[in-house]
């Protein structure tokens, strides 16, 4: 009698429950499965859906690019999965990813996850269509031309000057990535939001921390409920909504007084009030938390890994010092740097670039079908988000031989470019392309000359475990040591 009681136990507590969880779970391969237009001929792609509702998001969020790699491993350069609560095909390759930027507004539209939309905004230049984008991006670029980097040239090189004389005060040693995360953060604060130092100086590091809760819960399940990722996110964002809300209101005042200052949300400002358009308070501080997040969360990953390649790669470091002293005996000033001058610095620019093929700071991003299509033998349903990868883009592309080495010099030949168009794509690609890549650029180049001419750079740890959330970073933040450089 026990013993039937047992198994009975057992059956209900332990078998039938399993059971009824492996059921649910092919019903929901099977549901997704539907999801196939009939009207195209060509089958879904390989792969899996996951969880009920969840499909594989947790995976995601929990082991990045290793779960992304063993997926392109089982199912190859095109497969399907859900994440965010939508089916997806996530797409790898220069091929493939030609198709998928080309077609903005024919075959996809941009579309991010739920939670990026919710936290961000619904009328941020990454989210916004047709003429409402060019509209915002051709006042970006505004405060992009040459003209305008021109002018942040002297405060970029002040404010990373700066932050090297800390690091090389610190007897025990930094950890990069908070560093790294403080500089651009003020950097994009006085460039990208035009924030005078003091007022950057008093709320710094709550606004640092904050915009780090943010960025951590991005992208994350649309639950919006206590204590998930989304209310996380989505409390840090309104914290940081309140801080620069009254700097806008000046900006505001500013702009028809005939402002001539010439930040990025400045131009949003003056580009809104020449068109005639209604200021809307929530849409202005949705674009100050967007050039914030592109402006200091991509630069400060970026600024990481250089850290570590340099750290890595000593001879790197000796042919860059070799390349910079060449320049200053022809008259280069590397202390008052210029645009003109970033420009000749070839090498320089090469390490920038080999570290962006290696570690690019943004994973992929995000399309929606607009109407059912085939791709590479497979059809995209009308519907379905589309992610174009670009790390695995980086990592399977036959034009980059030995893909695990850093080798800055494969960047040397201009005559190489045009074919590494869609198989390099750093900043994305087509009609959405990064608009601040000039910008980073910039700031990525003065950034290596200031550590190189004056840092040697001691990784403590050695080589880190590289994570993704939603940038790339290292899981140890990189501790290193900063001890002064004296040319001989």
């Amino acid at each position: 009698m026990a013993l039937s009681t047992l198994l009975a136990t057992l059956l209900c507590t332990v078998v039938l429950p399993a059971l009824l969880f492996l059921v649910a779970v092919k019903l929901w391969e099977v549901y997704m499965s539907r999801g196939r237009d009939p009207s195209c001929a060509s089958p879904l792609p390989p792969g899996s859906m996951g969880l009920p509702f969840f499909g594989e998001t947790l995976q995601l969020i929990l082991q990045r690019r290793k779960f992304l790699r063993m997926k392109r491993h089982k199912y190859g350069s095109i497969y399907r999965t859900h994440l965010f609560g939508n089916p997806t095909v996530r797409v790898t390759g220069g091929d493939n990813v030609r198709q998928i930027l080309l077609g903005e507004h024919k075959l996809v539209a941009v579309q991010w996850p739920a939670s990026v939309r919710a936290i961000l905004g619904s009328d941020t230049l990454s989210n916004v269509h047709g003429a409402r984008h060019k509209s915002k991006k051709k006042a970006i670029m505004r405060a992009f031309s040459r003209e305008a980097l021109e002018l942040y040239v002297p405060l970029i090189q002040e404010e990373v000057g700066a932050a090297v004389a800390e690091w090389l005060a610190a007897d025990s040693g930094v950890l990069v990535y908070p560093q790294m995360k403080r500089l651009m953060f003020r950097v994009a604060m006085r460039i990208l939001l035009g924030f005078p130092p003091e007022q950057i100086g008093a709320d710094e590091r709550q606004l640092v921390e904050a915009f780090e809760e943010m960025t951590k819960n991005l992208f994350s399940l649309p639950i919006d409920v206590p204590f998930s990722g989304l209310y996380r996110g989505l409390k840090a964002r309104n914290f940081i909504h309140s801080k620069i809300e009254e700097n806008i209101k000046k900006k505001i005042r500013d702009s028809q007084k005939e402002s001539k200052r010439g930040d990025a949300l400045q131009q949003l400002i003056d580009s809104s009030r020449k068109n005639g358009e209604t200021l809307s308070m929530q849409a202005i501080k949705e674009s100050a938390t967007e050039l914030l997040f592109g402006g200091h969360e991509t630069t400060a990953s970026t600024a990481t890994s250089l850290i570590m390649f340099l750290g890595l790669n000593p001879e790197v470091v000796k042919k860059v010092r070799q390349e910079l002293i060449d320049k200053e005996e022809r008259g280069m000033q590397l202390g008052s740097l210029n645009i003109e001058s970033l420009e000749q610095l070839k090498y320089t620019g090469c390490v920038i670039k080999e570290t962006l093929r290696m570690n690019p700071p943004v994973p992929g991003g995000f399309r929606v079908a607009l109407k059912t299509f085939e791709l590479n033998g497979y059809q995209i349903p009308k519907g379905w988000n589309v992610i174009y990868s670009i790390c695995d883009t980086h990592d399977v592309a036959d034009i980059f031989p030995n893909k695990d080495d850093f080798q800055p010099e494969r960047f040397m030949s201009k005559a190489s470019a045009d074919s590494w168009r869609f198989q390099y794509i750093p900043f994305g690609g087509g009609s959405r392309t990064c608009v601040g890549k000039e910008f980073a650029k910039v700031l990525l180049k003065i950034f290596l000359v200031e550590v190189v001419t004056k840092c040697h750079c001691t990784l403590l740890n050695g080589p880190p475990m590289m994570k993704t959330g939603p940038t790339v970073y290292p899981v140890d933040n990189l501790p290193t040591k900063f001890t002064r450089y004296v040319r001989n």
